[in-house]
């Protein structure tokens, strides 16, 4: 039987996310999704009068694809892709987790595939020219790392994705975004952190369900040379199929001049990707009142409430510090009391404590002050 909550999902990725108009056409890419999932997602498509292209695949046969690659054929992948992405107006990435750990002995070759196939394909052609939203579909793999039984772990997801009013959460942060695009000094203070940059002249982003399901974040950018301090992040953080714990940064004039870590040579490795890795391409603050714990998954530990991310690589051109990677790895710190606490300070006045904010022009924000 089919779950009627796959149907609200699509019609809240096609209707709301991206937007869907008469005439458009829209990428849907799945990993590991059931059918019914993408019948779903096709049926809203069409409902929308657009045109729906599906790619679909699995983790396992994207492995296989970069293990044996070379450069040309990643080439030959990414000029394939390209010339679709290119003709495409939406973009729906939905993938299920299956293995958290499946890339974990291929880091040399999948670092190459972030260098030629992704960058190219998505930081520079979905990302800044198509309407797109990225989201995963739940899994048991994904019901375990939140320490969940499968059925609960649904519930919470469906509870996070389509039952929350985005935009409402829209309006509430408004406010935020004026405040933030007249800013210009940030210091951030926490166990182990003492950071401190510029965002002035920076262009902040609110994200309310249009790029992410679930949503809640608002993002801007340091100045490219402009970070300096130490920064300890407090919860774990899965990248080529490797999780990383106990990551910490210091940085001088905008670069990482050191990185540690549990495994310290491993978090280095991604920092020498390329020069851009080594620099800050995004800040944000996590505003979603409804995710509220950490899990080993990005789309997810980035929007929780009280939390923020500072991300080692790319930076998004709507809001451009000029920094470029085939990176984009978004680390979060947790600053609610559970996590240790933590204040964001910016231009002197104090903006966040403990996870709250504390500032008017945020507070509309706070996790559990605020229905959305």
């Amino acid at each position: 039987m089919r779950d009627i909550r796959e149907r609200e999902l699509a019609k809240l990725l096609v209707d709301y996310s991206v937007e869907l108009k008469q005439g458009e056409s829209c990428l849907i890419n799945a990993v590991d999704v059931p059918i019914p999932m993408i019948e779903e997602l096709i049926q809203a498509v069409y409902e929308a009068g657009g045109y729906p292209q599906v790619n679909t695949t699995n983790n396992r046969i994207e492995r296989a694809l970069v293990a044996g690659s070379s450069k040309e054929s990643l080439d030959l992948w990414a000029d394939c892709d390209a010339y679709r992405m290119k003709k495409m107006d939406a973009f729906i990435g939905i993938r299920g987790i299956m293995n958290t750990r499946e890339t974990v002995d291929i880091p040399e070759r999948y670092a190459s595939y972030m260098k030629y196939y992704s960058d190219p394909v998505h930081h520079k052609i979905r990302v800044p020219h198509t309407k797109w939203v990225v989201l995963r579909y739940p899994t048991e793999v994904m019901a375990m790392q939140a320490n969940m039984s499968t059925k609960a772990f649904e519930d919470y997801y469906y509870r996070v994705t389509t039952q929350v009013d985005y935009r409402a959460m829209a309006q509430a942060m408004e406010k935020a975004k004026v405040f933030l695009d007249g800013s210009d000094h940030v210091h951030i203070v926490a166990k182990g952190t003492d950071i401190e940059f510029s965002i002035k002249g920076m262009n902040a982003i609110p994200c309310a369900g249009k790029a992410n399901i679930p949503d809640g974040e608002i993002y801007t950018c340091p100045v490219r040379n402009s970070v300096n301090g130490t920064i300890t992040y407090n919860t774990a953080s899965t990248y080529n199929g490797h999780c990383f714990n106990d990551i910490s940064f210091t940085f001088s004039d905008g670069k990482i001049v050191k990185a540690t870590a549990d495994d310290t040579e491993a978090v280095n490795r991604v920092l020498d990707t390329d020069e851009g890795a080594r620099y800050i391409g995004e800040f944000a603050l996590g505003c979603n009142p409804a995710i509220d714990f950490a899990m080993d998954n990005t789309l997810f530990d980035e929007k929780i409430g009280g939390s923020f991310h500072f991300t080692p690589g790319n930076a998004y051109e709507n809001c451009d510090n000029g920094n470029r990677s085939s990176v984009h790895w978004d680390l979060v710190q947790i600053q609610t009391p559970a996590y240790g606490g933590g204040e964001i300070w910016i231009d002197g006045v104090l903006i966040r404590k403990d996870g709250l904010f504390v500032h008017e022009s945020f507070t509309d924000l706070n996790f559990g002050k605020t229905s959305f």
